[in-house]
């Protein structure tokens, strides 16, 4: 909308307020604005990231839990994340102006009682999607060396204990792909996302069905490792928390919400599609790769464990393609992930949470800024950071947290603005869920915050890192009040209970096509 459009617009609406009537709502969006330019069906084939998530960490689940012990942790992971989708679509659909992901929904819940929770959620859940890019990297390089190069073993400088040679090489160059790709725009990263969402398919149904049709498969290798009495429950609760930067990822709808041409509806379908498959996967991938090989060492856990799966069920010429596809599903994720993550800074740095200068969208209409600090952060984890449980441990303090920032403000919203109008409203049943689901992630965030050990190849050193994220975050706050905005710095926000004008305007336009809908 042009700078003059909106000056007639206020005009208009000032004029009505001196004649005694009623001003007419009118969205009225500011020149830095995303673009509604997605489908549910292009949602879905964002949260097609999710399985390659999985992938990334089921060979350390397989190796610490046993086959069956994977298999029943990651279904319950994956009901969890089912569940959570379902009650985030209600808040999705509130702020139709505002994008941000899950840490918009505590932001908004908790800010009248304590500002900072908008920072710290918002933070953690940048942080939790943004490492994908560095873990994703990693698992290429992984792949690639173990397909193609197995006999490489190139070293070119070591820095403080962390290698660095090909695979990490290989990472880095995936990052500033990933990166060139989502500055020009989301719509062509989508349609990168179709072709390889669709190629994603192929690896993924070969790894699932083939073991059962080879014949190979069998009951003797699923196994149970996980121990009686307080150890094993400990355990449980450790792996349920790094279960979660994985199984929950299927939110990552809710972020685009702003940028669906329905936002009711395309939001709806692309969080519950998005959940659905992802459970599909989480059951029937270990089932099928744990009932054929057993559990892997964790030499072997990524790229190694993969490749002989796929040399073992489709020979090694085919195994060269799968390993092209599932490369290219791994890219999906990246982009996914670097796209919501900046979406995510942007977000926050529109309200005034953290530096001003991520507020800022380039030609594309992309928060391009934003994609660039995640692409700075993504190669320093690469190259100081040992391994990928190491860096999925660390950003999972933060994403866990802002779940339960979330979920606690889903319930706030309810108790503090029950008018408020909702295009999407999910039952009764839903809001007692949502306090269960609550408890729940805020035990499983103790419990991997107390037990590092618990995960192979995590050290306290990583819980540091970390807690350094959510304290940075609050440092940040502070100097953008301080500084950059010059205004007191405050620990609760004036709230309004129902919305603006401009907010009224935009959800009466996704109430229209029909009433609110209960679930």
């Amino acid at each position: 909308m042009s700078s003059g459009a909106r000056d007639r617009q206020a005009d208009e609406a000032k004029s009505l307020g001196e004649k005694g009537e009623d001003p007419v709502a009118t969205a009225v969006v500011e020149e830095r604005q995303l673009l509604k330019s997605l489908r549910w069906w292009d949602g879905f084939v964002i949260a097609l990231c999710n399985p390659g998530f999985l992938i990334s960490s089921l060979g350390f689940t397989m190796g610490a839990l046993g086959t069956t012990g994977a298999l029943l942790l990651w279904t319950m992971s994956a009901l969890i994340g089912l569940m959570q989708a379902w009650i985030y679509s209600e808040a999705a659909t509130m702020f139709p102006d505002k994008t941000g992901g899950i840490s918009l929904y505590g932001h908004e819940g908790w800010r009248s009682r304590f500002s900072l929770v908008g920072p710290i959620g918002a933070f953690g859940y940048w942080i939790g999607w943004s490492v994908v890019l560095s873990i994703f990297g990693n698992l290429i390089g992984a792949l690639i060396q173990s397909q193609w190069f197995p006999r490489t073993d190139w070293t070119w400088w070591t820095i403080a204990g962390v290698h660095f040679g090909l695979p990490q090489a290989l990472g880095v160059a995936a990052i500033i792909f990933v990166w060139l790709f989502n500055v020009l725009g989301v719509r062509p990263a989508i349609w990168l996302g179709y072709v390889t969402g669709v190629g994603l398919m192929v690896p993924l149904a070969i790894l699932i069905v083939g073991p059962f049709v080879s014949g190979h498969w069998h009951s003797a290798n699923m196994t149970w490792t996980i121990p009686g009495g307080y150890s094993g429950f400990k355990l449980v609760m450790v792996y349920m928390f790094l279960n979660g930067w994985s199984a929950y990822g299927v939110e990552v709808s809710a972020t685009f919400a702003p940028e669906f041409h329905d936002t009711r509806r395309d939001t709806s379908l692309a969080l519950r599609t998005g959940a659905g498959f992802m459970l599909f996967v989480c059951i029937f991938l270990p089932l099928g790769l744990g009932g054929e090989y057993g559990a892997p060492s964790a030499a072997t856990a990524t790229g190694q464990f993969y490749t002989k799966a796929m040399a073992d069920l489709v020979g090694t010429g085919g195994a060269s393609v799968l390993t092209v596809l599932l490369i290219g599903s791994l890219l999906l994720a990246m982009m996914s992930s670097t796209a919501d993550a900046a979406r995510a800074l942007f977000g926050i740095s529109r309200d005034g949470m953290t530096v001003k200068q991520l507020y800022h969208l380039n030609k594309n209409h992309v928060p391009a800024r934003a994609m660039t600090v995640d692409l700075v952060v993504n190669t320093c984890l690469i190259v100081f950071v040992a391994n990928n449980l190491a860096i999925l441990y660390m950003s999972n303090i933060g994403y866990i947290l802002a779940h339960v920032l979330a979920l606690s403000g889903f319930l706030l919203l309810r108790k503090d603005r029950p008018k408020w109008p909702r295009p999407i409203k999910v039952g009764g049943a839903w809001v007692v869920a949502t306090a269960v689901l609550m408890v729940l992630n805020a035990a499983f965030l103790v419990y991997g915050l107390t037990n590092p050990g618990l995960a192979y190849g995590v050290s306290s050193s990583d819980t540091f890192i970390g807690v350094g994220v959510i304290v940075a975050s609050v440092l940040l706050y502070v100097y953008r009040r301080l500084v950059q905005d010059r205004k007191p710095l405050v620990f609760r926000d004036q709230v309004s209970l129902v919305p603006t004008p401009a907010q009224m305007a935009l959800l009466t336009e996704e109430l229209a096509p029909a009433t609110v809908a209960s679930s």
